[in-house]
């Protein structure tokens, strides 16, 4: 592996401008694609082979009204205070406003509230809905503007005016999450190398492997039905990962110059070590995030394919294009105070003082080397604290309650949050979640009247609407009102009551019964987690195990690395649960309303974090095992470990924090859980558990920690991640010496 790609990085370093030129023409010809693409479809959830999904599929398949693909809007109106919505007055109002709606563009279909007798018991409030041609995504913008109009001018009349449904216009983000994420990570990449052109090299790289998968995800989008939300997670995880892994490269290429090795030879060897631990890295987190497809649920597949295929993009770009930017600038991409070995030019007086001081101040012990000297002092002190810590802030994870998004769930101050409660109000709290029944059998009509008659009276029922059946008269559709609402444990267990009839009704009648609706949704939505989370657990972690057990060569550091995951991941959700579920701190976070965690974000989130966990346990220890596998004692590789990568791996973590931390500031609810809860995860993962546990384990289990049974060790192939087939090639010339000045020592922190 390390020879191979040794090889690449020379290539790349000596063929620069072709290296370039390619991934300019991959660029543009991504970006073409995409422009000629159509937009990107909406988010559909299904769930195959359950129940909730059985019906629907039945109901698309029997009634071909059921399969539009057009928005929807849904009118919500008030009468004024004191007045009923059914006075002439009002219903000239209610009127006008449907007359103006059937008049926007694109508008198919009105349901006037009066002609269907949408009108609550109290005569107050009434609703109607809109549904056009077009899909969610294809609303025009003359379109939202009618359906705004419409609704300004009603207010203005008197009535209570709110709306719901697809067809209104997707939330607008602040869009200044990624600049934000972006320009911190160029400020932590300027503190860490001092130099711009090397903090830009990683900024560059990565806008250009982002460009290349997004692009790719909208040029395919609506082949294979990728959303908006699975490319707005693929740019999260591609910056976060195409700078860091620039990062690595690029800091271990200036360890290499500073060596002595010439520019192209330091590309190779950077390309060769730190290349191969960013190959491995990248492989655990395209591992975890195709993994995804296990879950069984089309939406979670993919968006994990779509950020594997973007993280695979950032791997390849860090181990070509970033060998080829650093042939444009050789010396440019060293700090400003070693450019003088390297540009051939005589010193100034001045010039060596200050050299000199540089070369004293480089030969100190750094921060990570104290650190780890710290933690090799006290291992039990550090470990303890660490998991205590992690377990402290793991505690509200206990209370996780999961959720399927809805307009309930959204800020009070919405049109959609108001004409949900407004509906509440007047006709119930399970007005917003009814349930539907699905009942197939030859005698329809029959089998039908039979179920609407086994579950009225039903304990939390309200109504049981009159079945309508379908024109072959083979399958009929009974809507059911519940007296809870959606998200109550009520309507939960009302659910499994039904069924538990429908199956009794199914036996005596010989029709099928299924109970759908979103209640019932999110049953078989936990089912199908719960059935999932061990399978996807164990091939997620079983294949990283074999991939650092091939990196490392030992079984107890693969094994630390995923226990240290589970408290990175279980301490991020409890960080979750606290901010988006009790609402602590939740005006800092930009919380609207506190309230479920989305069902589909803790098994996501345990895929990417493990990704992210494996990344900063390669870099590191890779150093460690790397200075091991060349003599030194545990104790002493540890040391050298964080020397040489302490303080890259602490800006990693910083940049990767700070790209996520930047979509916090999105609108949609699932990007700004996934943002926090990956950026808290990289923070517990990176400082805590990679920079204080794992030391920390080091020291208490010493050299036991590489051990290897010896036939496993003969069996594994070598995958030579540490370099060591580059021992022998090319030796590094002795540096000639300058008079008046001594060379200084490598820097220590690259």
């Amino acid at each position: 592996m390390a020879l191979l790609l040794y090889t690449i990085g020379r290539f790349a370093f000596r063929r620069r401008a072709t290296t370039a030129l390619l991934w300019l023409c991959v660029l543009l010809g991504a970006g073409f694609a995409a422009a000629s693409a159509p937009p990107l479809p909406s988010d559909t959830f299904t769930m195959p082979g359950t129940e909730t999904q059985k019906a629907y599929d039945l109901l698309e398949r029997r009634f071909p009204e059921f399969r539009a693909d057009g928005a929807e809007a849904r009118i919500v109106v008030r009468a004024e205070s004191g007045a009923k919505i059914s006075d002439p007055a009002q219903r000239a109002k209610v009127d006008r406003l449907f007359a103006d709606l059937a008049r926007s563009p694109q508008a198919d279909t009105v349901v006037d509230p009066y002609e269907s007798e949408a009108l609550s018991e109290d005569g107050t409030t009434a609703y109607g809905s809109v549904a056009y041609t077009a899909g969610p995504t294809a609303i025009s913008p003359e379109t939202h503007t009618s359906l705004a109009d419409a609704a300004r001018d009603a207010r203005r009349s008197g009535l209570v005016v709110e709306m719901g449904g697809d067809a209104l216009p997707p939330q607008q983000s602040m869009g200044t999450g990624e600049v934000i994420g972006l320009a911190v990570s160029a400020v932590v990449l300027f503190l860490t190398f001092g130099s711009l052109v090397a903090a830009g090299m990683p900024l560059l790289t990565a806008l250009i492997g982002v460009g290349v998968g997004i692009c790719g995800i909208v040029a395919l989008g609506s082949t294979l039905g990728l959303s908006s939300t699975a490319s707005t997670l693929a740019m999260m995880l591609g910056l976060a990962v195409a700078i860091d892994y620039s990062l690595f490269i690029i800091s271990r290429y200036r360890a290499e110059i500073a060596e002595g090795h010439d520019p192209e030879e330091a590309a190779g060897r950077a390309v060769g070590t730190a290349g191969s631990a960013v190959v491995f890295a990248g492989l655990t987190v395209v591992v975890a995030l195709a993994g995804l497809a296990v879950v069984n649920v089309p939406m979670l597949t993919k968006m994990g394919l779509a950020g594997a295929g973007t993280v695979l993009v950032a791997v390849l770009i860090a181990i070509t294009l970033v060998p080829a930017l650093l042939g444009f600038a050789p010396v440019r991409v060293l700090h400003r105070r070693d450019r003088h070995h390297h540009d051939g030019r005589a010193l100034s007086s001045r010039e060596r003082r200050k050299a000199r001081r540089w070369a004293e101040r480089r030969q100190r012990p750094n921060l990570g080397t104290r650190w780890a000297r710290l933690v090799l002092r006290r291992p039990a002190a550090v470990l303890l604290v660490g998991v205590l810590g992690l377990g402290a802030v793991a505690v509200p994870a206990a209370d996780l309650r999961l959720g399927l998004p809805s307009e309930g769930t959204m800020a009070p101050e919405t049109t959609q949050r108001k004409a949900y409660d407004l509906l509440s109000d007047s006709f119930g709290p399970g007005f917003n979640g009814p349930l539907t029944v699905a009942v197939a059998a030859q005698d329809v009509t029959s089998a039908a009247e039979t179920v609407r008659a086994g579950l009225r009276g039903t304990p939390g029922v309200v109504t049981v609407g009159a079945p309508a059946a379908n024109k072959a008269g083979d399958t009929a559709i009974l809507n059911v009102v519940p007296a809870a609402g959606p998200s109550d444990p009520k309507t939960e267990e009302l659910v499994r009551v039904l069924r538990d009839k429908a199956r009794g009704i199914e036996a005596r009648t010989g029709a099928e019964v299924l109970v759908a609706g979103q209640t019932a949704m999110f049953i078989d939505f936990s089912k199908t987690l719960d059935d999932a989370l061990l399978p996807y657990l164990g091939l997620v972690v079983g294949l990283a195990f074999v991939l650092l057990t091939l990196v490392f060569r030992s079984l107890l550091v693969p094994l630390k690395a995923a226990l240290g995951f589970l408290l990175s991941v279980a301490a991020a959700l409890g960080a979750v649960v606290a901010v988006f579920q009790w609402g602590w701190l939740a005006d800092v976070f930009g919380v609207d309303q506190p309230g479920p965690v989305m069902s589909t974000m803790p098994i996501f989130m345990i895929g990417v974090v493990f990704g992210l966990a494996m990344d900063y346990e390669v870099f590191l220890v890779t150093r460690m095992r790397e200075a091991y596998a060349h003599g030194e004692r545990t104790h002493d590789a540890v040391v050298t470990g964080f020397r040489h990568g302490g303080r890259v791996v602490t800006a990693a973590a910083l940049i990767m924090t700070s790209v996520f931390a930047g979509f916090i500031l999105q609108d949609n609810d699932f990007i700004q859980m996934i943002g926090f809860g990956l950026a808290t995860a990289v923070l517990f993962d990176a400082f805590v558990v990679r920079m204080a546990i794992v030391p920390a384990l080091f020291a208490l289990l010493g050299d036991r920690a590489w051990w290897m049974p010896g036939w496993l060790d003969r069996v594994l192939p070598n995958v030579d991640v540490e370099g060591g087939q580059l021992a022998g090639r090319s030796p590094a010339p002795a540096p000639a010496p300058r008079p008046a000045l001594a060379r200084p020592a490598p820097q220590p922190t690259d």
